[in-house]
């Protein structure tokens, strides 16, 4: 039995997608020459890896296994890979990061781009997620680490504080809402409604609060940005409900309300999570540490209002 860490990697990335086409590209691989490698796993092995369909493919009970231990070699190696990378000039590392709406959004570019500049040698592969699925995919060892909101059970996820966050709903200058400061979201949902697109993480975490007050929000239209959203509400299609970051920063160019949303959840407190920091990739574990905030636990009475 011989596979070598292309091998272990594409079948990594085929378990991910669920799909042997989705997952060669990803490897950056043909799709003859991926079908052909995952066909001599599973001749090396005696036992399918696969079950194949028409919609994708689902790991075997062996195929589980070797997914679990793929992950475990190639995760090693990245650690080696780090710890060397000091001394092996060009050798790069990889740390797969999960975030919310509002860190990818408002927080992290910024961050992210001095991380990169000071480590040349490190890429990150970013993407959104609702915080809920992020600790089922770091649990599962299937991203390094998430930005997520502190209010889900992280379970026995590491967890270093990152920041804070707080939602509050934009409205257009003449609204009949833009003479208040607060607002709770039962009113908000009563109100024609500006939206994130179906994959936001925000939109997600926004359409479960609606659920658990029975009720669903009348979204007129959705866009993938809040610059987007914002202009939408000034033009008077509806209002929507956004970070605070972002709507200070529409509001320097466009006719806006700003009312502080008074429900609990609006204010989270944005933590990282990762499985055990101790055995992530040195790549991963520099992350972590530029991201870390020591006092990012702020009194939440201490966060001012809109004006």
């Amino acid at each position: 039995m011989r596979f070598d860490l292309t091998d272990l990697r594409l079948f990594v990335h085929v378990a991910d997608a669920a799909s042997i086409t989705h997952g060669a590209t990803r490897a950056n691989m043909a799709l003859a020459s991926a079908s052909a490698r995952i066909r001599g796993m599973e001749d090396a092995l005696g036992v399918p890896l696969l079950d194949r369909g028409r919609r994708g493919v689902r790991l075997t009970p062996a195929g589980r296994a070797l997914l679990h231990h793929a992950r475990v070699i190639l995760q090693q190696t990245e650690r080696m890979r780090g710890e060397l990378g000091d001394y092996a000039h060009g050798v790069k590392g990889h740390v797969r990061l999960l975030a919310n709406t509002s860190a990818l959004s408002e927080m992290l570019p910024e961050m992210l781009a001095a991380f990169l500049t000071a480590y040349p040698n490190i890429d990150i592969d970013i993407e959104e997620r609702p915080s809920f699925d992020m600790v089922e995919m770091v649990s599962q060892g299937l991203a390094d680490a998430g930005v997520l909101s502190d209010a889900v059970d992280m379970g026995d996820l590491e967890v270093f504080p990152f920041g804070v966050d707080r939602l509050v709903v934009i409205v257009p200058r003449k609204h009949r809402f833009a003479a208040r400061r607060r607002i709770a979201f039962k009113e908000v949902l009563g109100e024609e409604l500006v939206g994130m697109t179906y994959s936001s993480a925000l939109q997600q975490y926004l359409g479960h609060q609606a659920t658990l007050l029975g009720r669903q929000p009348k979204l007129r239209v959705r866009v993938n940005s809040f610059e987007a959203v914002g202009r939408m509400v000034e033009q008077g299609v509806g209002i929507s409900i956004i970070p605070d970051s972002a709507a200070l920063r529409c509001r320097k160019t466009m006719a806006l309300g700003i009312l502080r949303l008074t429900d609990k959840w609006a204010f989270r407190q944005l933590v990282i999570c990762c499985r055990h920091y101790a055995e992530l990739p040195v790549h991963a574990q520099r992350l972590i540490d530029h991201l870390k905030t020591p006092d990012a636990d702020v009194d939440r009475q201490s966060v001012p209002e809109p004006a």
